[in-house]
């Protein structure tokens, strides 16, 4: 098995070989694309898609998130205040770290979203395996 150097660059395939994680209610996935399976150390991305009306479970992190809305029209809700804020095309959004919220799909549109805790959240991946080929 070939050793990997730390602090080198590594192009991944989005649309091939990146596990999903269960966080999706209704219709859509979040697949891996960058976790501490696949030796990322400092940065996770996963790709939520959600179609029309689905949304995330109940997402909460010991360290902030950040997420850039890729295509699409949605919302996300600080489920500690509840408020909702809409998200469209280009939109980012921080996360503190400890705070809840949820992602939601409008009900006439689909929603696609890249992002993640810095540094993972483990149980994001509870299910995996935890390191590729290893």
């Amino acid at each position: 098995m070939a050793t990997r150097l730390a602090n080198t660059a590594r192009v991944v395939d989005s649309a091939t070989g990146c596990p999903q994680i269960p966080i999706i209610i209704g219709t859509g996935n979040a697949r891996v694309v960058m976790w501490p399976g696949n030796d990322a150390q400092f940065r996770t991305l996963q790709i939520i898609t959600l179609e029309r009306g689905a949304r995330t479970i109940r997402l909460h992190h010991g360290s902030d998130a950040v997420y850039y809305v890729i295509g699409g029209a949605g919302s996300i809700t600080d489920l500690g205040s509840s408020e909702v804020f809409p998200l469209v095309e280009g939109a980012m959004v921080h996360v503190d770290a400890g705070d809840a919220y949820q992602f939601t799909a409008n009900d006439d549109q689909a929603i696609k979203i890249l992002g993640g805790p810095c540094p993972a959240d483990e149980s994001l991946y509870a299910d995996l395996a935890f390191s590729e080929g290893k």
